[in-house]
């Protein structure tokens, strides 16, 4: 009788459902869902479950500012994992690493953006082990999203955002240094207030996609109407739906380029901070992480994830989540609230998600396969703090999000005050497990899966 249990729990963990999959992992399988998903830090821990729809967004209400204090790493403190992982310390002593991107040959491209630099990790497969640490660029300009191109096994650029462009360095595999000095792709993006900006090759590698931020929260800077010959109207009629013009123009968007820079075009609107950009593997669709507005209460409006499709409008500065006005705008356009795309994956408000990546790797059990992982870096407008973690999406077999969110990686916070790491970027590595960088403390952490024994 014991071994049949023994072999039904193996056969559970390894082959059952994706829910009873999980659930024998972390030990929780809980869903909170309303109310109850709006929580704090206090309820934090890996496997625990989220659904947030756009009927729970509470109504506007008063913010309650409550920055962090990021302390030391505490002694033989570790992030938490669901049971199965292993989480290893790689690396430490980076001013602020932010984006990780893992190159085709596995080295890991990671930008420190508060020290202007491009590093290069070279960690063996099945390892957390450091061998090399070479800075492959410095002198660049808060630098944050790397990709590589021409897409495929030997690409023969590098190609870095700035806060106000795009670069792109000559590149082989296994280069540790930059060969050249950067040539200048994109220029005179606007750089005020939200500073990073991502970027991403489409699936066919013929457009560059570019994440550019807000100049502002909520856009009360910019002129009422635009200063364009026929106002508004005019405007209207030439500009992609939702554009935003003066201090906002080409701003809270994500444009598209030609590989070598020209062309510029603007793919998608009124996003307010998509920080975090990355292509769909299933699909092909590009997804983002944005952040939204604050001053608005604790919990609202929710940040999000989502697919974009060219020519979609996410509200923002005039909606949010669908067509909940901003106060702010005293119903200002009118024409734009029935045209507003709802996101796919709403998560608890003042989350800051600061970048994504979607799982193809072999390490992680089979179920891991097609969800993505989204660093939440945290943020100042919420009294009861949340976030500082990383979360898995959930997607089912044709790729589609369920709306569900998974703590993956928590642990971080200690107290209503004090944190000791903020996730900022997440890559699958070439072995297939997950590499985390962490600016509050500089740090970078690997989590690997550990392989069930068969028992004989």
């Amino acid at each position: 009788m014991h071994n049949i249990v023994r072999t039904m729990a193996a056969i559970i963990m390894l082959t059952g459902a994706g829910a009873v999959r999980a659930a024998a992992e972390d030990g929780s399988g809980t869903l909170l869902k309303g109310k109850a998903a709006l929580g704090s830090w206090q309820q934090d821990k890996p496997g625990l479950r989220r659904l947030i729809k756009p009927q729970d967004l509470p109504p506007v209400g008063k913010s309650t500012p409550n920055f962090s204090e990021v302390v030391p790493l505490p002694r033989g403190a570790k992030p938490r994992v669901p049971p199965g992982f292993l989480v290893e310390l790689v690396a430490s002593g980076y001013a602020g690493p932010r984006a990780i991107r893992a190159a085709p040959n596995g080295d890991l491209f990671v930008a420190d953006s508060a020290s202007n630099t491009i590093h290069v990790l070279r960690v063996p497969s099945g390892t957390a082990s450091l061998t090399r640490d070479e800075v492959f660029a410095s002198g660049l300009t808060q630098p944050f999203g790397i990709a590589f191109y021409p897409l495929g096994p030997n690409p023969e650029w590098v190609y870095v955002a700035n806060s106000d462009g795009v670069v792109r360095f000559p590149y082989k595999n296994d280069d540790l240094v930059a060969t050249a000095q950067p040539e200048q792709i994109v220029g005179h993006i606007p750089w005020v207030h939200h500073w990073t900006r991502d970027i991403a090759f489409t699936r066919d590698g013929k457009r560059l996609l570019v994440s550019v931020g807000s100049g502002s929260n909520v856009a009360l800077d910019m002129f009422s109407v635009p200063l364009v010959k026929g106002g508004l109207q005019a405007w209207i009629k030439s500009e992609p739906l939702g554009a935003t013009w003066d201090t906002e123009e080409r701003r809270a968007d994500i444009l598209s380029y030609d590989p070598d820079g020209k062309n510029e075009k603007i793919l998608a609107t009124g996003l307010r901070n998509c920080a975090g950009l990355t292509i769909q593997p299933a699909t092909g669709l590009p997804w983002c992480v944005v952040n939204e507005r604050d001053e608005l209460g604790d919990h609202t409006p929710f940040e999000y994830a989502t697919a974009v499709k060219d020519g979609s409008f996410f509200g923002w500065p005039w909606y949010y989540i669908g067509a909940n006005a901003d106060p702010r705008h005293n119903g200002a356009r009118s024409d734009l609230k029935g045209k507003v795309t709802v996101p796919d994956v709403l998560m608890q408000a003042h989350s800051a998600p600061l970048q994504i990546v979607f799982y193809e790797g072999n390490d992680f059990p089979a179920y891991y396969q097609g969800s993505a992982f989204v660093a939440l870096h945290g943020s100042w407008n919420r009294a009861e703090r949340t976030r500082y973690k990383v979360v898995r999406l959930l997607f089912d077999n044709a790729g589609k999000p369920t709306g569900e969110y998974e703590d993956f990686m928590t642990g971080f916070v200690i107290s209503n005050k004090q944190v000791w790491g903020r996730p900022v970027g997440v890559a699958v590595a070439k072995d297939g497990s997950l590499f985390v960088t962490k600016d509050g403390n500089g740090t970078i952490w690997r989590v690997s899966h550990q392989k069930v024994a068969s028992s004989k």
